[in-house]
């Protein structure tokens, strides 16, 4: 399928790169939930030199497939950005959808008033179509980002095997490496659908694991909010949805569980990982109980952004890397200095 007369490249985020770029940004595939905290990760990655963002597929999550398609094009749209986006999977593989207003708000981005969305960036094809094309005509391998359940990742494994040596890696928010007591929330993205993370974790691609834990450490706290709401129109959008994310108690410090995983892409030298396999369990239980399994290889060096593209179907050693530690400093430091950029490149 071709591309869209409105996505032509001389209008995209790659093509208004300076010349004076060090390498050129790697392509990238957002698959989400929008969600509050998937918004400040796409607000933030959309402002970065590091990285290309050829589509946004949404996916059931945080609130249904109508609401997460509709806060992505709200959210591109008060961002002035012709990113094209594409509707996904409604449910889960085998068992009901289960939503998350009570973090989020009945829309899934309830706290800010966004302008209507443009729907000339919503794609007539569905997001695994559009994820296989954009895999396809890439000129380099493309990694995807996922933020939500992984139904839609499973579903393109599913339906185009072709296109797996095409990923050059799946950074995923979800999954845990560490049983904390203080670790209140269920592992949503998991949970939602086991069945699919288990395909994901199964399939010969290589993963990046930014697990629950990783976003419960990585918090801004309220002065850090105050700074971006005082830094322009985008940073003052984020801070009143955090306004509305998880109560509103802004003054425990916000929880960032998306945004470690897309700050993965964007600074790695911030995260340790270690090689592991990983699996699902607790799938027959309740929902509070849904999470990974993780077994490390503690021998091994870290494959997951070593390994070349296609390359694990045959490769002996674990194809996952799950993130272990953060800088949670460093993080707070550069999301912020990440969101006065998106700020900076604003036009209303």
């Amino acid at each position: 399928m071709a591309v869209p007369s409105q996505f032509l490249p001389e209008e995209s985020h790659a093509a208004s790169q300076p010349s004076s770029e060090p390498a050129a940004p790697r392509p990238l595939i957002i698959d989400t939930d929008p969600g509050i905290d998937d918004a400040a990760a796409i607000a933030a990655l959309l402002a970065s030199d590091a990285v290309d963002v050829r589509l946004i597929a949404t996916v059931s999550g945080n609130v249904n497939i109508d609401h997460t398609t509709e806060n992505a094009l709200k959210l591109l749209t008060f961002l002035d950005r012709r990113i094209p986006v594409a509707r996904g999977a409604s449910e889960p593989l085998e068992r009901p959808a289960v939503y998350a207003p009570e973090v989020h708000g009945e829309s899934g981005m309830d706290g800010f008033d966004f302008p209507e969305p443009n729907r000339s960036l919503l794609l007539d094809e569905d997001a695994i179509e559009a994820e296989a094309r954009v895999l396809r005509e890439s000129d380099m391998p493309v990694d995807i980002l996922a933020l939500g359940p992984l139904t839609n990742i499973t579903l393109l494994i599913r339906r185009h095997p072709e296109v797996l040596p095409n990923i050059r890696r799946v950074v995923l928010m979800g999954g845990t490496s560490a049983a904390r007591p203080e670790i209140t929330v269920p592992d949503f993205n998991i949970a939602v659908d086991p069945e699919a993370a288990a395909e994901v974790f199964g399939a010969a691609i290589p993963i990046v694991m930014v697990g629950v834990e990783i976003g419960w450490d990585a918090r801004l706290s309220a002065s850090d909010v105050e700074t971006m709401r005082a830094d322009g129109p985008v940073g003052a959008m984020i801070a009143a949805l955090f306004g509305v994310y998880d109560d509103g108690r802004v003054d425990r410090g916000v929880q960032m569980y998306d945004p470690t995983a897309a700050w993965y892409l964007m600074h790695p030298e911030l995260f340790v990982t270690k090689p592991a396999e990983v699996g699902v369990t607790g799938a027959d239980g309740p929902f509070d109980g849904i999470t990974t399994q993780v077994t490390f290889a503690p021998a091994l060096d870290a494959v997951a952004a070593d390994v070349p593209a296609g390359a694990c179907a045959t490769d002996p050693r674990p194809h996952v890397d799950v993130v272990t530690d953060i800088d949670v400093d460093g993080f707070a430091r550069t999301f912020v200095d990440g969101i006065r950029r998106a700020d900076e490149r604003f036009i209303p």
